[in-house]
């Protein structure tokens, strides 16, 4: 059991940016057709990101077009799956995935973002499998650490996720995202103190992302201090108003200081958004 976490993950950028193709103009001998070739390398990087219709036609332009360049074609699939899976489409998403892994092997982004994909549709071991390919070639690909990291305390393996969490954050220290998860896992492994500090860290990074409150308003509720996890869950409140672990924590901190009625309102709301949302802070060592 785990809390939701989406939002943060795509917030974050879980997927990667798309990577940069090369300048196809020499490929090519008028300058209209330079001029169009390199408009689609530019849609297919995702230079429009209104939405992913821009890249998907761009990408697969490249793709009719370099029919025998098989560097531009990986690049290409990988970027168009990309696209697919920003509109959910993650079996397409996973065919141009298999298709720029079989045209570069040694291309790790692909992987990584087959993983993510296999992850949106809960197929975990799939997915863990991937971002070890994806770590495996590139041993400083802090998002495929990241990733397989949330894989892991998803099922359970908080050691295994710090581990995760530690590798990502040395790689990149500036990594979205990176800091409130390890200070959440750090939190339901009653490691207070040092949660406390990735919170504060995560919130100086991004204060207007609301997973660091919320993640520092379940440490001051596990900790007894009922006044700050209420600021802390109403400040998540104001970024997210829908979030339900926010609602539950800050309607246990009421109920802990005595404010039954409003208490009671905020933890109806939070099962209204999520049913089992009691058990799973139960899980969190929170009653």
């Amino acid at each position: 059991m785990r809390r939701n976490k989406t939002m943060r993950y795509d917030a974050r950028g879980a997927i990667g940016a798309a990577a940069s193709i090369v300048l196809l103009g020499l490929l090519v001998t008028s300058a209209p057709a330079q001029t169009s070739v390199l408009g689609n390398v530019d849609l297919c990087n995702g230079r429009d990101r209104s939405s992913p219709e821009p890249q998907i036609r761009g990408c697969s332009e490249l793709i009719k077009s370099e029919a025998d360049n098989a560097k531009v074609l990986a690049i290409a699939y990988n970027n168009r799956g990309n696209a697919y899976t920003r509109q959910g489409q993650y079996d397409l998403a996973i065919q141009d995935f298999d298709k720029s892994i079989n045209l570069d092997p040694n291309y790790a982004k692909p992987l990584n973002n087959r993983g993510v994909a296999y992850k949106r549709q809960n197929h975990l071991e799939l997915a863990i499998k991937d971002f070890d390919a994806a770590i495996n070639l590139d041993p400083r690909y802090a998002d495929a650490f990241l990733n397989r990291a949330e894989i892991r305390e998803q099922q359970g393996d908080i050691s295994g996720a710090l581990k995760d969490f530690d590798q990502a954050i040395s790689l990149q220290p500036d990594i979205k995202g990176g800091w409130n998860e390890r200070c959440w896992a750090r939190t339901i492994n009653n490691d207070v103190q040092r949660a406390l500090a990735d919170c504060n860290e995560a919130i100086r990074a991004e204060p207007n992302v609301a997973a660091g409150f919320d993640s520092r308003g379940l440490i001051y509720l596990k900790s007894g201090q009922w006044d700050s996890a209420i600021i802390d869950f109403n400040s998540a409140l104001r970024l997210d108003p829908k979030l339900p672990t926010a609602l539950y924590g800050r309607g246990l901190a009421k109920l802990k200081k005595g404010e039954t009625a409003s208490g009671q309102s905020d933890i109806a709301a939070a099962r209204a958004l999520k049913r089992d949302i009691e058990a799973e802070y139960a899980h969190y060592g929170v009653d």
